[in-house]
């Protein structure tokens, strides 16, 4: 029998027992073509290092459905993203981290993750209570399906972010926690600053996470640079500092109760040794990848 589910309700929501998310098993001999480009296309580079962190015996983070997914799809993963460095893994488990204890807090809560693409956050936090709602483009949230099918509690919304409808479904709440992870920093930042404040706006209570990259970082995008031969990072406009970025959001909204930002760190070799010495210095502390978790004031 399916669990009553209590917290902010969906509006309009339509759900069935037989929906029920369940392991998809796909045949070894039929692996899913995936022809994605340009933004869409990093929600595979970012579910090849998670995978391949999980692979490993001292990994650190456990994602068996990310070595399923990953293992099904014909795409040549090292040939355009190379050797992973587990810092999407490193970020993924941060953000589970804040998702845990939030639901200890709020075990029936809702979490709305935006832009997640092939991202299985709701299966590694899942309390068995909670619900999750995934926002993405259509050609998204078809791939996600064929791997993650929607259920009663895990529902997916095929729609642009900037579109209103999602909010609209969403009852506003403190039972709310809003993940917005490898989103931002494609947008334009007149864009991010809209959504950012659209947010805040209609989710008085709830909580948010997102990450950002540093300015120097978005600028080498900008200029075209190559993660490897076969694969050019798609632009990333918005870059900021992370010593910059608390003061650009309460310039942005007034309604930030609280605000933290986190560090989390690739695991291994000289990604690790080349963050440390970035942190030991204080001219470059605040010019690494981060988390920003703030909470939005009740009306």
């Amino acid at each position: 029998m399916t669990p009553a589910v209590s917290g902010p309700p969906l509006r309009n929501e339509q759900q069935t027992e037989h929906q029920q998310a369940r392991p998809h098993s796909v045949d070894s001999c039929s692996l899913i073509p995936c022809k994605l480009d340009g933004v869409s296309e990093t929600m595979l580079w970012t579910l090849y290092d998670r995978a391949c962190e999980a692979r490993r015996p001292d990994g650190i983070l456990a994602d068996p459905h990310s070595v399923r997914i990953c293992n099904a799809i014909d795409y040549d993963f090292q040939r355009h993203f190379g050797e992973p460095v587990g810092s999407f893994a490193a970020r993924a488990v941060k953000i589970d981290q804040l998702l845990k204890q939030w639901l200890e807090r709020h075990p029936n809560g809702l979490i709305v993750s935006l832009g997640e693409g092939l991202e299985t956050q709701a299966h590694r936090v899942d309390n068995g209570q909670m619900r999750w709602v995934t926002v993405d483009l259509p050609a998204a949230i078809e791939l996600r399906q064929h791997f993650l099918p929607s259920s009663e509690r895990f529902r997916h919304v095929a729609a642009s972010v900037f579109e209103p409808g999602w909010i609209e479904e969403i009852e506003p709440g403190p039972d709310l926690f809003i993940v917005v992870q490898g989103l931002f920093m494609y947008l334009e930042p007149e864009a991010v600053r809209r959504l950012f404040i659209k947010i805040t706006e209609h989710f008085p209570g709830a909580e948010i996470a997102f990450d950002i990259i540093p300015r120097w970082f978005s600028q080498l995008t900008l200029w075209g640079v190559m993660q490897t031969p076969h694969y050019r990072l798609p632009p990333m406009p918005w870059g900021i500092n992370s010593d910059e970025i608390a003061a650009r959001l309460r310039g942005w909204s007034s309604a930030i109760a609280a605000l933290s930002v986190l560090e989390y760190r690739v695991p291994r070799g000289w990604p690790k040794i080349t963050e440390d010495l970035f942190r030991m210095n204080p001219l470059t502390r605040g010019h690494l990848p981060c988390l920003v978790h703030a909470e939005v004031r009740h009306h």
